[in-house]
Parts: C-alpha cells; sequence; structure tokens
C-alpha cells in the first residue's frame, strides 16, 4: 500500500497529456473519418484516388512508424515542423484512425436501403438534400457501434505519445520503473488501472451508442 501510494499521484501527473491528447485526436480524427468517407463517394476520380491513397497508406502501415515520422523525419526530410510533440502525437492518431473510420462513413452511407434513394429522389430532392435529411441520418445511427469501439482503441494508442518524450501516463510509469525496478509490476498495473477508469466513460458510451443504432434506419 506504501508503494501504490507513492506511484499514484506521480502517475495521475500523465492524466492531464493522456487526456488533451486524446479529446484532440478524437474531433480531428472524426473530422478526417467523415471528410474521406464523403470523399471516396465523389464522382470527382482524382478526388476519390487522392482520398484512397491517403487511407491506403494509413491503415497500412504502423502507428508507430507514422508518429516518428511526424516527429523525427518530417522536419528533417521536408523541414515541415509540426510544431511541438503534441501535435505531431495528435496528428498520428487522427490521421491514422480517420483513415479506418473512413470507411466505417463510406460503407454506412452505402447500406441505406436503396428504397430511401428511391423515395427522395420521388419527391424531387436534390443530391444534397437527399444526403442531409435522409440518407445521412439513417447513416451515422449505423456508424455509431464502430464509431465508439475506435473512441477506445484512440484513448490505448495515446500512450504512444510517451515514445516522442510526451509526460503522459506511461511516460510517467518507465522512469518509475527505470528508477526501482521491484516496483516495476505495480508501476504497470497501476498504469493498467489508470487507462481502464478513463475506458469506462466509452465504454458506456458504446454501449448507448449500440443502443441508439437500433433505432430509426429504414431496412427496405
Amino acid at each position: 500500500m506504501d508503494a501504490i501510494a507513492d506511484i499514484f499521484p506521480v502517475l495521475l501527473k500523465g492524466v492531464e497529456i493522456t487526456v488533451k491528447v486524446l479529446l484532440a485526436s478524437i474531433v480531428l480524427g472524426y473530422l478526417m473519418a467523415f471528410i474521406a468517407g464523403f470523399c471516396k463517394l465523389s464522382r470527382n476520380v482524382i478526388i476519390r484516388k487522392v482520398t484512397s491513397f491517403y487511407v491506403e497508406v494509413f491503415r497500412g502501415t504502423s502507428l508507430i512508424v507514422q508518429l516518428f515520422w511526424f516527429y523525427y523525419a518530417l522536419p528533417i526530410l521536408f523541414g515541415w515542423e509540426i510544431g511541438s510533440s503534441f501535435w505531431a502525437g495528435v496528428f498520428a492518431i487522427a490521421l491514422n484512425y480517420g483513415a479506418y473510420m473512413s470507411e466505417i462513413v463510406r460503407t454506412s452511407i452505402l447500406s441505406v436501403a436503396e428504397g430511401q434513394y428511391e423515395a427522395s429522389t420521388a419527391l424531387n430532392m436534390s443530391r444534397f438534400q437527399r444526403m442531409r435529411l435522409i440518407i445521412f441520418p439513417q447513416a451515422v445511427r449505423m456508424m455509431l457501434p464502430e464509431f465508439g469501439n475506435y473512441l477506445i482503441l484512440m484513448l490505448k494508442s495515446t500512450s504512444l505519445v510517451s515514445l516522442i518524450g510526451m509526460t503522459d501516463i506511461l511516460y510517467y510509469g518507465d522512469i518509475l520503473r527505470s528508477s526501482n525496478l521491484d516496483q516495476a509490476p505495480t508501476v504497470y498495473f497501476l498504469v493498467l488501472v489508470f487507462y481502464f477508469i478513463l475506458a469506462l466513460p466509452f465504454i458506456w458510451l458504446t454501449k448507448k451508442m449500440e443502443a441508439a443504432s437500433k433505432k430509426g434506419v429504414a431496412s427496405s
């Protein structure tokens, strides 16, 4: 108990960074998901090809490699300064998961029943009106369960920012472990507890999203 009392406040210092990186990644990640998802449905071939290239690159390479590219490689090779380790971490996580979630956006829109398209066309709606009023609201409900799961995955991925020197929970855990190897099991157990506690609201939210997704989607 004495060890826990000593370790807990040190790990607590990293919660702020973890939460900030997570929230920024969520906002940017979901924004990229919707932009890329709609772009992949564009009638413009160039837009579709460019978006597909982004999606395949970020889905096909490791998040750790992407993190190192944003923080180390881009400034050295091209002189592109991201600005800080914070934004390097946020961009890497957001663009990575944005690529994955863009496929959820695309497939959910395409999964809306064909009859909904036909009915909205019969009502003389424009393509934008059909998407805004009929298709998109139903597609969003289908996206919710997977979007909830990706919230939890993004939280887990924030632990990688310690690799570029950000003082998150895992960063302080590694410092404590390196200074006292005997406490390593206790340190990493408490790190696990911290991430689990942070995940609890997202687990609850995911269940709510799953319940909401069962309502309001036409099947024919």
